[in-house]
């Protein structure tokens, strides 16, 4: 059996199967390894398990006798339910670890009905060997995942499975069937929840200064002065800080409106339904967010950043105009010699702030020198660098010696701050009237990946300025590559992506040579990329 492709009892694999064992190939499984499952808990009464009980129910008193299990699981495949009237195959689940509380996405067990619905979004007949843990080849099973009709979220996944062998060509139509009575009670207890979001934000909106909203369940609402307040690019933003809400307690983000102003969003549960009370808050006078101290509080300052993530920005912004910069960049051109000679100059006389670049890129020598200018050193100074191991071994003596450190956060972790950075950002640039992102356009930039962060964003929306000179700028403008929002991503998923990009840097470029090094075809991976948005 190869490493790309196998056979089952049927033939060659089909291709959403092979694809399947190539991303449990990816997170390192092994066909031969135990399924390790390990019981989480089962979250509490919530939209999903309302609208599926009684039909979970309905479904247990049909299939009565029969040697079937039905299995419902959560967005993240962890199994929420099972309903099985046939002891024999009910004690068999029981002894592999399948029960309640048990996650079962591909990133942990491999090819399966649960986890595989999950990944694509699609139904998928997972019958016997097609199992990638050979641990499950006695299962045949059908899932299908279960979508919200109003907010078009994937909610969870129905499986139905038996012994291998056993399967009916009746699984498909059955659990189709299942999977639309619960998004139909899905939509009826939207509806009731969107009456809960009505009535708290009715009461919030009590006193008509209070710029508030209400987020939740396909539902927007707010009050006059929070209209006042925000932009088109701004309701993305408020969204994306609601939907981010985690355990369900209060949350506070900082954000700045397309407008310039800063505010702090207050998100607060609304009780009994998923939604959230969003409070905006004009910024307290002197808050600093999370930045760090500036040199004057503790110098040298140190800047860690990805590429593109603002680093020189930040260094400037810290030290104010008129620092000198001195970029390690230039080693190459100017030689370790005369950039070393520089260095001293600088570090040993006084005079206005330095920022010195790139240290990542200053060999032994040079981080030696660095740091000995580092210990007396007479004005202010900045070092960026970019995150990695090297700060806790090869330059990790300049981290000691720096005071003070401001680690700036990725583009694709502050998403909220996106469709506002891509107005401000338009507005810079010209044109020969006013122009502005449409809510559609915001969400699709800020659910964007950004490998190349700020300066990334920064290429998008200038190459929109140059095919749009005024009005509003909707998704079609964008640039091919960036007109759809990608799928959400789970954390496996962007550990594939991860791979795979890394994986065709490696081979140069080379999609085959990539491939043959990822143990996949050239199809599959040509696949995966299309799936990943790698371009």
């Amino acid at each position: 059996m190869s490493r790309t492709s196998r056979k089952t009892h049927a033939g060659p694999a089909r291709p959403e199967i092979e694809s399947s064992w190539a991303r449990s190939r990816l997170n390192g499984l092994r066909q031969d390894g135990s399924p390790g499952l390990r019981q989480g808990t089962v979250a509490g009464v919530g939209g999903l398990t309302r609208a599926a009980g009684p039909v979970m129910e309905r479904v247990r008193a049909e299939l009565d006798d029969t040697p079937f299990a039905f299995v419902l699981a959560d967005r993240s495949a962890r199994i929420v339910d099972i309903r099985c009237s046939d002891r024999a195959l009910g004690g068999t689940l029981g002894d592999l670890g399948i029960v309640p509380g048990v996650r079962f996405g591909e990133d942990e067990v491999g090819t399966n009905a649960i986890g595989t619905p999950v990944e694509t979004r699609q139904g998928l007949f997972v019958r016997g060997d097609e199992h990638f843990l050979a641990a499950f080849h006695d299962f045949a099973c059908y899932g299908h995942p279960i979508v919200h009709p109003l907010t078009r979220r994937l909610e969870g996944v129905v499986n139905i499975g038996g012994r291998a062998g056993d399967e009916h060509r009746l699984f498909s139509p059955l659990v189709r069937r299942v999977v639309r009575d619960i998004e139909d009670r899905l939509q009826l207890d939207a509806s009731g929840a969107q009456r809960k979001l009505l009535a708290a934000f009715q009461t919030a909106a009590r006193s008509p200064r209070r710029p508030v909203l209400v987020v939740g369940h396909g539902l927007v609402l707010a009050t006059p002065s929070a209209l006042d307040l925000l932009e088109p690019a701004d309701h993305a933003a408020v969204q994306a800080c609601a939907e981010g809400m985690r355990g369900g307690g209060e949350a506070t983000h900082r954000l700045t409106l397309a407008s310039g102003r800063t505010v702090r969003l207050r998100c607060a549960p609304v009780d009994g339904v998923e939604g959230a009370l969003v409070d905006i808050l004009p910024e307290q006078e002197g808050r600093r967010g999370t930045r760090g101290p500036g040199p004057t509080e503790g110098r040298p300052l140190l800047v860690v950043g990805e590429p593109g993530s603002g680093r020189t920005t930040e260094a400037r912004r810290a030290v104010g105009p008129g620092a000198v910069v001195l970029d390690a960049t230039d080693v190459v051109r100017q030689g370790e010699r005369a950039w070393a000679a520089s260095l001293v100059e600088l570090l040993e006389a006084e005079g206005p702030a330095v920022v010195v670049e790139n240290v990542q890129l200053l060999s032994e020598r040079l981080t030696s020198l660095l740091a000995r200018c580092l210990h007396g050193v007479r004005r202010e100074t900045v070092l960026t660098v970019t995150p990695g191991d090297h700060l806790d071994g090869a330059h990790a003596p300049l981290v000691a010696l720096c005071g003070a450190r401001h680690d700036l956060v990725p583009l694709r972790r502050r998403r909220h701050d996106i469709p506002g950075l891509a107005q401000r950002m338009l507005a810079e640039t010209s044109g020969t009237g006013p122009r502005r992102l449409t809510v559609d356009s915001s969400r699709v930039l800020a659910a964007q990946p950004w490998p190349g962060n700020l300066a990334e964003l920064r290429r998008v929306v200038q190459a929109v300025a140059r095919t749009r000179s005024a009005g509003d700028i909707i998704p079609s403008d964008l640039p091919a590559s960036y007109r759809e929002a990608p799928a959400p991503t789970s954390p496996f998923r962007q550990a594939e992506r991860e791979i795979i990009v890394e994986a065709i840097k490696a081979a140069g470029g080379n999609k085959r040579q990539a491939a043959r090094a990822l143990g996949m075809s050239r199809s599959t991976l040509y696949n995966r990329m299309h799936a990943l948005h790698i371009h």
